[in-house]
C-alpha cells in the first residue's frame, strides 16, 4: 500500500507519530474509497457487475432469481438477454439471440409463413435456460404466429416388437348372481408369444 497522505504534508509531520499513524489510517480509507469507486464503474455494465448490481437489475427487470440453483454468470445472460429483446425481430436475430442464451447449435429456428407457425428445436437440459428461452419467444414473437417447442434427443431408442395372445375369462355375468367386488371383472390367462 503505497503513502497518499503522508508525502502532502510538510516534512515534520512525518516524525509525529499521531500523524503517521492518521496518515495511515487515511490511506486505508482512500484504498476502500478507490475499491468501491471501481466497484462503482463495474456497475455499470452486465458483463463486469457484482453480485448487489446484478440484484438491483433484477429488481427493475422483475427477475425473481433463484441464487441456490442460477449461478452469477446465468444470471448476467438473462439480464442481456432481456435487454436485447427490443424491436425489430427477424429469424436470423432470433437464431443468433438463442445461440447466445443456450450455446451455438442448439437450437434451430424456422417459420412456415403459410401456416403462420414458429418451430423452435431445442436440445435444453437445464430448465432455467428453458424458461428463459421461453420468456424470450413469447416476448418477441409476433401476435399472429403459432409458437411450437420441438425437443431434440441426441440418443438413440431402440425398438423391438413381438406378437402374444392371452385368454380371458370374464368373471361376471348380467344375471344377478355376480357379486360386484367378489372377483375381478376378468382372469387373463398365460401370455404365449406368437411371433
Amino acid at each position: 500500500m503505497p503513502e497518499r497522505i503522508l508525502p502532502y504534508l510538510p516534512d515534520y509531520y512525518g516524525e509525529v507519530l499521531d500523524f503517521i499513524q492518521l496518515a495511515r489510517t487515511e490511506d486505508l480509507e482512500l484504498d476502500q474509497l478507490e475499491g468501491a469507486v471501481e466497484q462503482l464503474f463495474a456497475d455499470q455494465f452486465v458483463e463486469t457487475a457484482g453480485l448487489q448490481a446484478i440484484k438491483r437489475r433484477e429488481r427493475m427487470l422483475g427477475i425473481q432469481a433463484d441464487p441456490a440453483v442460477e449461478t452469477l454468470e446465468f444470471r448476467k445472460q438473462r439480464i442481456l438477454n432481456r435487454y436485447r429483446t427490443k424491436p425489430p425481430f427477424t429469424v436470423r436475430w432470433l437464431q443468433e439471440q438463442l445461440d447466445r442464451l443456450v450455446g451455438p447449435g442448439m437450437t434451430i429456428v424456422s417459420v412456415d409463413p403459410d401456416r403462420f407457425m414458429l418451430y423452435v428445436t431445442t436440445s435444453i437440459e437445464n430448465a432455467n435456460v428453458f424458461k428463459e428461452v421461453q420468456y424470450t419467444l413469447q416476448t418477441v414473437k409476433p401476435a399472429n404466429m403459432v409458437y411450437q417447442q420441438n425437443t431434440a434427443l441426441h440418443d438413440r431408442i431402440g425398438l423391438e416388437e413381438h406378437v402374444a395372445s392371452r385368454s380371458v375369462t370374464w368373471n361376471y355375468k348380467l344375471d344377478g348372481s355376480w357379486q360386484l367386488g367378489e372377483k375381478p371383472f376378468a382372469t387373463l390367462g398365460t401370455e404365449v408369444r406368437v411371433i
